[in-house]
C-alpha cells in the first residue's frame, strides 16, 4: 500500500514539478531582475545595513530585523543541510548551481513579493498588521478567490514543510547521535513549539532574533572548517558542479555521476525554493507584520533573507558535499542515494566536533523553521476563516510536531513539494500581474528610502465576508 502511495504522489510530484513550473517560476525571477533594473546590486550596499537599522514612528508590529529574523527562521532550516544533500542525491553535483541560480535570481522575486505584501497589507481591528499573497490578490487585483487558494494551500504546506519535515528531521539526527528516542522529540518539540507559538509574532519574531545569528554563525563556522580541510578538492568541485549542471548523465573527475540535465534542474530549483522560499510568497507574511516607512525599505531587507540564506549558506553546503564526495570516491556509491546520509560523512570529518556541529546545527535550523511556519499559517487560516480558526490550527501543529518522528520522510518531502509548487503558483501570479506596482514603488522610493509612504492602511476584519472598518 505504501509503495502505491508514493508511487501516486512521486507522479503528482514530478507533474508540478515539470518544465512548466520550473520555467514559471526561473521566468519570474529573470522577469523582476530586468524590471526592477537588476535590484540584487543593493543587497549588500542597501538592504544589509537597512536590515539592522532602527526604525522609528513608522506602523508595525515587529522591527525590521525582527521580520527577517522569522522569515530567515523558517527558510534557514533543513533544506540548507539535509535538502542540499536530497538534492544532489537525486540530481547529482549539477543541482547545487541551479539550487544557487534559483537563488541568486530569487533575490528579485523575494524583493517584488515583499513590497507588494507591505503595500496592500491591513490592519486588524485589535491594532495587528496582516498581509501577503492573499492580500496582494483581493486587494491589488480584485481575486479575493485566488487570495483563499493561496492561503489554503500554505495552510496545509505549513504542516509539511514547516512542521513534519523540521521535527522528523530533528527526531532522525537525534536519534542518529545521541540515541535517544524518536517519540520522546517529538514530545519535546511539542511542548516547546506550543510555549513559543501562542504568543504571536512579538513571541516569535523575539526567539528568532536571537537563535537565528548564532544558529547560522555555528554552522557556517563548520562549513568553512570542513572546506580546510578539503581544500585540494574545492575547485575540483566546483568545475564538477557546472559541468553537470548541464551535462547528460555521465561520470567526471572523481567518479561523480550526474543526475541528467531535467533532474539537476527539477531537484536544484525545487530544493532551492525550498530552502529560500523566493516566489511561494511565504516571507512576505513576516514582512508586513514589520515597521518600515514604505515598501520598498522593508522589501530591500526581506530580499537579503535569499542571499543569505541560498547564495552564501546553500552554496556553501553544496561545496561542503560535493568536495567531500571528490575526497572519498570508494563510498560515493553508498552514500549518493541518502542526503541525510552524506550529509552526516562530511561533517564527520571534523574530529569529535563535526558531529555536534551538524545535531546543533539542524536542530536549530529546524525549529526556526517550525516556529517561522507557525506564523505563515496562523496568517493564513486567519485569512479564510478568521480569528475562530486559530486556536484549532495551533493545537493541529503541535500535534503533527508530536507524531512526525514515526512519519515516512521520503513521503513528507515529496508532499511538501507538491504543496509549496501549489501555494507558488497564485503567488507568482500576484507578482507578475502587480509588477507595474512593482516598478512604480522601487523608482519612487529606491534612491529615497527615508520617504514615508502616507497611503493609509485600512482597517478590516479577516476571515471570509469581513468587512473593512472606517
Amino acid at each position: 500500500m505504501y509503495d502505491k502511495i508514493y508511487g501516486f504522489v512521486q507522479s503528482v510530484d514530478d507533474l508540478v514539478w515539470g518544465w512548466g513550473m520550473i520555467i514559471l517560476l526561473l521566468g519570474t525571477h529573470l522577469f523582476l531582475t530586468v524590471r526592477t533594473g537588476f535590484i540584487q546590486r543593493k543587497t549588500i550596499t542597501r538592504g544589509i545595513p537597512l536590515s539592522v537599522a532602527k526604525e522609528e514612528g513608522a506602523d508595525g508590529e515587529v522591527s525590521q530585523f525582527g521580520a527577517l529574523a522569522t522569515a530567515l527562521a523558517s527558510t534557514i532550516g533543513t533544506g540548507n543541510i539535509i535538502g542540499v544533500g536530497t538534492a544532489i542525491a537525486l540530481g547529482g553535483p549539477g543541482a547545487v548551481l541551479w539550487c544557487w541560480l534559483t537563488g541568486v535570481f530569487g533575490i528579485a522575486t523575494k524583493y517584488g513579493e515583499s513590497l507588494i505584501a507591505v503595500k496592500f497589507r491591513v490592519k486588524t481591528p485589535d491594532g495587528r498588521m496582516q498581509g501577503g499573497a492573499m492580500y496582494a490578490l483581493e486587494r491589488g487585483l480584485n481575486m479575493k478567490w485566488l487570495g483563499i487558494l493561496f492561503a489554503v494551500f500554505a495552510g496545509f504546506a505549513s504542516f509539511g514543510i514547516g512542521c513534519a519535515t523540521q521535527v522528523n528531521a530533528i527526531a532522525e539526527v537525534v536519534n542518529t547521535n545521541l540515541g535517544v528516542e524518536p517519540w520522546i522529540i517529538g514530545v519535546i518539540i511539542a511542548v516547546l513549539t506550543a510555549f513559543v507559538i501562542f504568543g504571536g509574532i512579538k513571541s516569535i519574531s523575539s526567539v528568532c532574533e536571537k537563535l537565528v545569528p548564532f544558529m547560522a554563525a555555528f554552522y557556517v563556522i563548520g562549513c568553512l572548517i570542513i572546506l580546510g580541510i578539503n581544500h585540494e578538492y574545492v575547485i575540483p568541485a566546483i568545475t564538477t558542479i557546472c559541468k553537470l549542471a548541464f551535462a547528460d548523465k555521465g561520470a567526471v573527475a572523481g567518479g561523480l555521476v550526474g543526475g541528467g540535465l531535467r533532474y539537476a534542474i527539477q531537484y536544484g530549483v525545487a530544493r532551492g525554493l525550498f530552502s529560500n522560499e523566493s516566489g511561494m510568497g511565504s516571507a512576505p507574511i513576516a514582512a508586513a507584520a514589520a515597521k518600515t516607512r514604505n515598501p520598498v525599505r522593508q522589501a530591500l531587507v526581506s530580499s537579503t533573507g535569499t542571499f543569505w540564506d541560498t547564495v552564501v549558506v546553500c552554496l556553501m553546503t553544496g561545496l561542503v558535499l560535493v568536495s567531500t564526495m571528490m575526497k572519498n570516491p570508494a563510498i560515493n556509491a553508498e552514500s549518493i542515494i541518502d542526503g541525510g546520509k552524506l550529509t552526516t560523512m562530511a561533517f564527520s570529518q571534523i574530529p569529535y566536533l563535526g558531529p555536534v556541529i551538524l545535531v546543533v546545527g539542524i536542530i536549530t535550523f529546524a525549529y526556526s523553521t517550525i516556529l517561522g511556519w507557525a506564523y505563515y499559517g496562523e496568517r493564513c487560516v486567519e485569512y479564510f476563516s478568521g480569528k475562530k480558526g486559530l486556536i484549532p490550527y495551533r493545537v493541529l501543529y503541535i500535534a503533527v510536531a508530536l507524531i512526525a518522528p514515526v512519519l515516512a520522510l521520503d513521503l513528507v518531502w515529496k508532499i511538501a513539494d507538491i504543496l509549496n509548487a501549489l501555494m507558488a503558483i497564485p503567488n507568482l501570479i500576484a507578482v507578475l500581474l502587480l509588477s507595474p506596482v512593482i516598478v512604480k514603488e522601487t523608482r519612487k522610493y529606491v534612491n529615497n528610502l527615508d520617504a514615508v509612504d502616507d497611503t493609509p492602511v485600512p482597517v478590516i476584519e479577516t476571515g471570509i465576508g469581513g468587512k473593512k472598518e472606517k
